[in-house]
């Protein structure tokens, strides 16, 4: 491509590429999409986004096209690389000017040539760094920025390179460049802290935007490029320093504005100190040892004390907290049991640690996060207030709760207590002993104090098992609390029902359920949304527990349900519905077919609250959820859910559908339990399968639920099944084989030896093109036992149950074979008999033994030589399934079942489905070898 006559065309058509109007910019898209791959282009490109005097748009496209041309054609193995000798040529465009007036276009650049960096640089680029070095010394205020920016993004790129050797490279240019980085960040730095005073905003902005960049060089240069830093003095040197500088700009806070956009810089340089340390401490543990007393002072003085008042804010205490927490977790620092087989460098940051977090210390700053941070402050009120959902939504963890100072200071407290619970379980338990017996409703900052006080004593349950007697607190003290229904007490009815929720797994006795039911049964009807919300979760976690008893609930299950119900129709957020619904889900779940009575209000909301989901897919999600243990809780009576049931099953599992990508694993749960608990098959039920084919081409992990399925129909109805579905199937299921796992393989044969079980007349002439490749299976001794088991249990189904289709099968094989029939039956029962020991299920093994038995009333030679094998298998068959009564002393086989025996079901055990009572049915078909015909006697039926 000639760049002078190529240049005003392509100009041209990158401004048709920026119209609004689609049938100018589709060709031109189209046109630019043909010339990526054309020598020259991208040097067209260069002088395109480099002439300023250009429209903005065009420019801004432009380098979009370089910065993903470097992605496909760069490296010098893709398709249509570009040549070394025009890439040489970019290179050297690239760095001839930092000079780009527009901010948005010169990070685009900064991002481009960091990519070329990334393939090109050292080697093939060693002029990059030198340039930019000498750039970020001139004084031209635009030059310096831009070549520090691109600085910056060329040193992050590289310290992202994970190679040895790529390391090894990174490692020698931090050292070479180390010094000068410091220089330059100490400079701008020291301009920044003397410009502060002046009032020139500019002047100040500059200096500080200066500060942020060559702070993010420094930063990538000491966390990535040593492999010892703790080795190199000026690394720790600069270190060292940051909690000097950290106080310079935390004191300059003072004298900026906290409205604008120096403010926001300056948090953000703030921030950037406190990420430096972070990551060192996190990619260096034993580096950052000499660092732990000074980052524990620091950052204590600052949060804990007086010292913050007035220049922290919220976002830096966040990263102060974390600083001391990954201090008191980090596994490096602590030492083993045996503190002999302890590293030397493990036992002094352990000392270090010991010897800063005393007694007088550990308290204040316990008694700090309870009576300071866990406080709700006026905002939350104000919000609980106002909107109440969106309250309950950010204590829950709503988008911006990991950010958020509240969880980090739980999560400090939980990590403080933890390691140091000898020392903070008395200052913990005084907490508690102020406050016994009910709080003034008038005194506002008792109760936020109390709540808080609670919260700690529910966030440390575990750590506080022996020290509470949570049983006669429940009783004396929390219960009463409930009680008071002040509305200015419903922080603490809110905090004392989830302090309950919290210990109810730790320490709970079962004989106070039924009491703390009438209490939940109370706080659902509580005036305050917020209380009730709380009270659903702490609902779920009793009914999750592993000590609830159906029993005790029982009694309040109806007026529970009905309460819950009641919520949900009255909370409008999305994941506030998705929350009750999950605890009625749950509720239905643990209660089982004792839900029946309740559910019928619910039945009739749940479509129009599909319907009103339509653009909230995780919504629908939980609705699924509902459903399936509304299923499986109505039983054979969910059947009157179809006219609703079907339509969300086939919209969830149609992948021609947008929605399944997140509606497809429950509603294909939703699909197998509705099977499952069917009492009949309806035609739109059957109708349904249409979505299966698409779904076994996906191969996803969706694959087992799918068999599940296919089984669900063929005991449901295998007639009408497979008369509709089988050839389609057995097409898939051809295909499948040769693609998936072993474990898919025994899947896929798992099905068709059920329906032979099932349905043995048609079920053979139906997946007849897979039976060849059972049967090759058999004779070539399939190597992996678990698939020739299930191969012997589907060829046993066929001889046992429709011989004159075995004989046609044998007739088929043997000619593909070109052998003999009787020799072939013989090479078969050979390998049978051989490998028998393959299957390990005793149903399996009578099966295999009943059909090579129905073989023996044969005066067929082959099989009379197989007399022996044959006999010996089945003994040892009888021997697996034989068991002595103990009442007579006779012995019976334990695989039989009478149809007058009911098997009884237990309180903790889910009642059969129909689809466990069909297979109790389909069981009792196994054939009697008394009764089987003789096998020549088939042969010549059949033949």
């Amino acid at each position: 491509m000639d760049l002078n006559s190529a240049s005003t065309v392509v100009l041209q058509v990158l401004t048709q590429a920026t119209s609004q109007d689609t049938a100018v910019l589709k060709p031109a898209e189209e046109q630019l999409k043909q010339w990526e791959t054309q020598p020259g282009f991208y040097s067209v490109l260069l002088n395109i986004f480099t002439n300023h005097t250009l429209d903005i748009n065009v420019r801004w496209l432009a380098v979009l096209y370089f910065k993903n041309g470097i992605d496909r054609y760069w490296r010098r193995v893709a398709p249509h690389a570009l040549s070394e000798e025009e890439k040489s040529t970019l290179r050297a465009g690239l760095i001839t000017n930092f000079n780009e007036p527009i901010n948005q276009i010169a990070t685009q650049i900064a991002v481009l040539i960091a990519k070329v960096a990334r393939l090109d640089c050292p080697r093939q680029w060693p002029e990059l760094i030198p340039t930019l070095i000498e750039s970020v010394k001139v004084q031209d205020d635009l030059r310096q920025h831009r070549a520090l920016l691109t600085f910056y993004h060329v040193t992050k790129t590289l310290a992202s390179k994970r190679l040895a050797a790529d390391r090894k490279l990174f490692y020698d240019l931090a050292s070479g460049i180390y010094s000068f980085a410091c220089s330059l960040w100490n400079h701008h730095t020291d301009t920044f802290l003397q410009q502060v005073s002046s009032g020139n905003e500019a002047a100040v902005l500059s200096s500080l935007e200066r500060t942020l960049l060559s702070l993010k060089v420094l930063r990538k240069l000491t966390v990535n490029g040593f492999v010892e830093p703790h080795k190199n003095m000026e690394v720790m040197g600069f270190l060292h320093g940051i909690f000097e500088r950290l106080k310079q700009f935390l004191e300059c806070s003072r004298s900026i504005g906290t409205d604008n956009i120096c403010r926001d810089r300056l948090e953000k340089t703030i921030i950037l100190f406190t990420k430096v340390l972070l990551d060192f401490l996190d990619q260096h543990p034993f580096s950052f040892t000499p660092l732990i007393q000074r980052s524990l002072e620091f950052s204590v003085s600052y949060v804990f004390t007086e010292v913050g008042e007035g220049v922290t804010f919220e976002r830096f205490i966040v990263q102060c907290m974390n600083l001391i927490k990954m201090i008191v977790k980090n596994y490096a620092y602590k030492p083993s049991k045996n503190f002999e087989d302890s590293s030397p460098e493990t036992l002094e940051a352990h000392k270090i640690k010991m010897a800063f977090f005393t007694y007088p210390t550990l308290t204040e700053i316990c008694r700090r996060l309870v009576s300071h941070y866990f406080l709700l402050t006026e905002e939350e009120l104000t919000m609980w207030e106002e909107d109440p959902e969106g309250f309950t939504v950010e204590e829950t963890g709503g988008d911006s709760w990991k950010y958020s100072l509240r969880p980090c200071t739980e999560v400090l407290f939980i990590d403080i207590f933890h390691e140091y619970n000898q020392t903070l379980t008395p200052v913990l338990l005084e907490m508690m002993q102020t406050l016994q017996g009910p709080t003034n409703v008038e005194d506002m900052n008792a109760l936020l104090i109390k709540d808080a006080v609670y919260n700690a004593v529910g966030l440390a349950a575990y750590e506080l098992f022996d020290s509470v007697d949570f049983d006669q607190w429940f009783k004396n003290q929390l219960l009463p609390e409930l009680q008071v229904i002040h509305n200015r007490y419903k922080p603490l009815r809110r905090r004392v029902i989830w302090l309950i929720g919290q210990w109810i797994s730790v320490k709970f006795k079962s004989d106070l359920r039924p009491m703390l039911y009438e209490a939940i049964c109370n706080l659902l009807q509580d005036q305050d949304l917020v209380v009730r919300i709380e009270t659903a979760t702490t609902l779920k976690l009793t009914v999750d527990d592993f000590e609830f008893r159906t029993d005790q609930f029982l009694p309040y299950l109806e007026t529970m349900f009905t309460l819950l119900f009641q919520l949900l129709q009255q909370v409008t957020e999305c994941d506030t519905k998705m929350h009750v619904l999950h605890v009625l889900s749950c509720v239905i779940e643990r209660v089982n077919m004792q839900i029946r009575p309740y559910v019928g209000c619910l039945v009739q909301y749940l479509p129009l609250l599909w319907k009103q989901s339509e653009e909230h897919n995780m919504l629908r999600c939980a609705i699924l959820t509902t459903l399936i243990h509304l299923v499986q809780g109505l039983g054979a009576d969910s059947k009157n859910l179809y006219p609703f049931l079907l339509p969300v099953i086939q919209l969830s599992t149609d992948v021609s559908q947008p929605p399944h990508v997140y509606l497809l694993e429950d509603g294909l749960e939703l699909w197998l339990v509705t099977l499952e608990n069917s009492p009949c098959i309806t035609p739109e039920l059957l109708r349904i399968f249409q979505n299966m084919s698409p779904l076994l081409e996906l191969s996803s992990e969706s694959l087992r639920t799918c068999f599940k399925i296919i089984n669900g129909y063929i005991f449901l109805s295998s007639t009408e099944f497979l008369q509709t579905y089988a050839v389609g199937l057995c097409q898939s299921f051809c295909e499948l084989l040769n693609e998936i796992t072993t474990e898919g393989q025994v899947q896929v044969l798992k099905v068709v030896e059920n329906a032979l079980k099932v349905n043995p007349v048609l079920s053979p002439q139906m997946f007849q093109p897979i039976l060849p490749c059972v049967f090759r299976g058999i004779i070539e001794g399939e190597r992996y036992p678990v698939v020739m088991s299930t191969y012997l249990g589907v060829m046993g189904r066929v001889l046992l149950q429709n011989t004159s289709f075995f004989s046609s099968l044998l007739n088929e094989m043997a000619h593909k074979f070109n052998q003999e029939m009787d020799q072939l039956l013989g090479n078969m029962i050979e390998m049978w008999v051989d490998r028998m020991d393959n299957i390990t299920q005793p149903e399996r093994r009578k099966l295999s033994a009943l059909a090579l038995l129905s073989l023996l009333p044969s005066d067929n030679s082959v099989i009379q030589d197989k007399f022996c094998g044959i006999i010996n298998i089945s003994v040892e068959g009888l021997h697996d399934v034989m068991t002595e009564d103990p009442e007579t002393g006779t012995y019976k086989d334990c695989m039989l079942m009478s149809h007058l025996e009911e098997p009884k079901v237990t309180e903790d055990e889910e009642p059969p489905t129909e689809q466990d009572k069909r297979k109790k049915m389909g069981s009792s078909r196994t054939a009697n070898p008394g009764q089987v015909l003789c096998w020549r006697d088939k042969q010549q039926a059949g033949g």
